[in-house]
């Protein structure tokens, strides 16, 4: 991975704590194509049902998520839109809408190897140390 331009080690910071599993890119990126509309989280889970089994409460935990790691606005009525924090963020989901589309097999191993390298260090804080 480090020898592959496209996934920096920002890129895959990003990656590590914004989009944790293949569904949240997927529902990151439906957000990202339409960044005026404003999406009640239903609709996103309507969008998102012919390609994916996501229930609304993994599309609700993981627009809490985006919305803590400044990717999406949520208005008092619970729509939800894209809208990145900086343009920095902004770089990062452009990234992942181009890798998605040109190397998607890369992008899910990528997403899935972050994930478990995250729950190790996780159980490794756990194990007894000499």
């Amino acid at each position: 991975m480090a020898e592959d331009a496209d996934f920096t080690d920002a890129f895959c910071e990003f990656l590590q704590h914004s989009v944790t599993a293949i569904e949240a890119a997927e529902l990151l990126l439906v957000l990202h194509e339409d960044p005026a509309r404003a999406w009640m989280p239903e609709e996103l889970v309507e969008r998102l049902r012919p390609n994916t089994t996501v229930s609304e409460a993994d599309v609700g935990r993981h627009l809490e998520m985006f919305q803590a790691r400044g990717l999406v606005e949520r208005a008092p009525d619970g729509r939800v839109s894209y809208k990145p924090a900086s343009d920095e963020i902004d770089g990062y989901v452009a990234t992942l809408a181009r890798l998605y589309n040109e190397r998607p097999v890369t992008l899910i191993r990528v997403i899935y190897a972050l994930r478990d390298t995250r729950i190790k260090s996780f159980a490794d804080a756990f194990k007894f140390r000499k």
